[in-house]
């Protein structure tokens, strides 16, 4: 799987970009702040249909004056296009996520709008038409970030094998917020009691098959992520293991007898929603004992470990959007990494440092220079 063909107008500092791709390793260089890991993020962006690194979709949109159009005195248009066509092992697909945000007095509506090889689709009918993998500097929170961080990366990961897991996780999600009002009703006694059973049943029926799913799907990404790890650093073994706040099997029970601390509370306390990722390094908890650069390869490691359980799993290899990831690796370090980059059918690697690319092991397909929202040959 790789991309073929990207076009960006009114991206971020993209005011208008057309990019003709080659599969292969692909370089990326460039002065911090220039546009490299906005192209990463757009490109992610077909792959999971919403930005990594905001919530506010409006953010995405360019608000120069090539970004919008004024129709009256207080209304404002600015559009944003992310267009890729991605050559997929049996088949070519065209993914286009539309943004369009009306300026008004009081305040932004944003628009959002999907096509998939020209019919209209939904945010979660994107996922899994790209399948995508990206490590950036922010990785580090997979070890010393909150639970919520490790718990997206798994759902991440199996939402882009598996739209029943994702139809699951969302169903669960939403019950979890309904049951969450109903208890906060109940303890400020506009509510009954005995409504909570129904929202009960839901949460027990989809919230078991997300952590089954979960569980299956750790079981086999550690070993992959251990040898990773093994290949990167000398001496020091990582362990991976799921943690539910509750087993499976006992998650009914578990539930009733955690009725009353819910109501005090307000919220579930239990559920997968509030499980973990227990990543180990040396038998001792990496999110208290390791260094920032041991977290760092510990989290690249999980990426690795991401990118080959999609190309197990599913009939296309993942493409890699590696953002800065060379800046603190030792060279034998730096250049297994691009080894493994390499191997994948497309590959992006950014850097703000070409020094770190010219003793590549391994020979680019292309090597462009991103200056300012500009994209040409790196000379």
């Amino acid at each position: 799987m790789y991309f073929s063909k990207l076009r960006l107008i009114n991206y971020r500092n993209f005011s208008h970009l057309t990019l003709d791709l080659r599969s292969g390793l692909i370089f990326l260089v460039g002065a911090n702040g220039q546009g490299k890991t906005n192209l990463l993020e757009a490109m992610y962006l077909l792959a999971i249909s919403k930005s990594y690194r905001s919530n506010a979709e409006r953010e995405l949109v360019a608000r120069s004056p090539l970004g919008s159009e004024r129709i009256s005195e207080t209304f404002n248009v600015a559009e944003t296009i992310v267009d890729g066509e991605i050559e997929r092992r049996d088949d070519r697909v065209r993914a286009i996520v539309g943004i369009r945000l009306e300026q008004r007095d009081g305040g932004d509506l944003v628009r959002k709008q999907i096509r998939i090889n020209g019919a209209r689709s939904t945010a979660s009918g994107l996922v899994g038409w790209v399948k995508a993998v990206l490590f950036t500097a922010d990785d580090i929170g997979l070890v010393h970030g909150s639970p919520s961080e490790r718990r997206r990366f798994i759902d991440i990961l199996i939402s882009q094998l598996d739209r029943d897991y994702l139809g699951a996780l969302q169903k669960y999600q939403k019950v979890i917020s309904n049951r969450n009002h109903l208890l906060r009703s109940i303890r400020d006694r506009n509510a009954s009691e005995a409504e909570v059973d129904f929202w009960d049943t839901q949460l027990l029926k989809e919230g078991r098959l997300v952590m089954e799913r979960r569980l299956d799907v750790i079981s086999q990404l550690a070993p992959l992520a251990i040898e990773a790890h093994s290949e990167l650093c000398d001496g020091e073994a990582l362990s991976i293991k799921y943690s539910p706040s509750v087993n499976k099997g006992s998650f009914e029970e578990a539930l009733s007898q955690n009725k009353k601390e819910d109501l005090r509370a307000g919220v579930t306390l239990i559920g997968p929603h509030r499980d973990d990722l227990e990543v180990g390094l040396n038998g001792m908890p990496a999110s208290q004992f390791s260094s920032r650069g041991q977290a760092r390869t510990i989290a690249l490691s999980l990426r690795l470990a991401e990118a080959a359980f999609l190309k197990q799993n599913s009939g296309d290899e993942p493409i890699l959007l590696l953002d800065d990831v060379l800046s603190e690796l030792d060279t034998r370090r730096r250049h297994q990494v691009l080894g493994v980059a390499a191997s994948y059918q497309q590959a992006f690697v950014t850097t703000a440092e070409p020094a770190l690319i010219m003793d590549s092991p391994v020979r680019a397909k292309d090597q462009l220079s991103v200056i300012d929202g500009n994209v040409g040959i790196y000379r």
